[in-house]
């Protein structure tokens, strides 16, 4: 009996141990291009609505995925965001405070599949304004 309650406390063990570090120490370089952008009201509790398409570094002319940042003004020229992209291998959750979209840095707060349980930080640069472009970098620390 004993030697069963040991080994189910290693068997839920290595399972916690597992589904807590799904997403491990790696960096994801993507561009984008601003499909749609939607912005209502000019005070606090307006926002804006941006749609992305995503492509990977190795080719530029493939989307590989999409994603949406959405963004409410809080006042004093800061928008409260959250953004979800969607890769083919799960997604990746952000949120942060911003005043301009030229550069900026949000916190990676989850995601599903590859990226389930994902931290760590995105940092995303514009590259161009009409159509907007974006390089965005994923440092995921598990």
């Amino acid at each position: 009996m004993g030697a069963f309650v040991v080994g189910a406390f290693v068997l839920v063990g290595l399972t916690a141990a597992r589904s807590s570090g799904a997403t491990g120490p790696a960096v994801v370089r993507l561009t984008d291009r601003q499909t749609t952008f939607a912005s209502f009201g000019r005070s606090v509790g307006g926002g804006e609505i941006a749609r992305l398409t995503l492509y990977g570094s190795s080719n530029k002319n493939r989307a590989i995925g999409h994603g949406v940042l959405v963004c409410m003004s809080v006042g004093q020229a800061e928008r409260s965001c959250q953004g979800s992209y969607v890769l083919p291998r799960g997604t990746i959750e952000t949120t942060g405070l911003l005043k301009s979209r030229l550069i900026y840095t949000h916190a990676i707060i989850g995601g599903t599949g590859l990226y389930d349980n994902a931290r760590g930080t995105l940092t995303v640069t514009a590259r161009g304004l009409r159509p907007r472009r974006e390089i965005l970098v994923f440092r995921l620390s598990g």
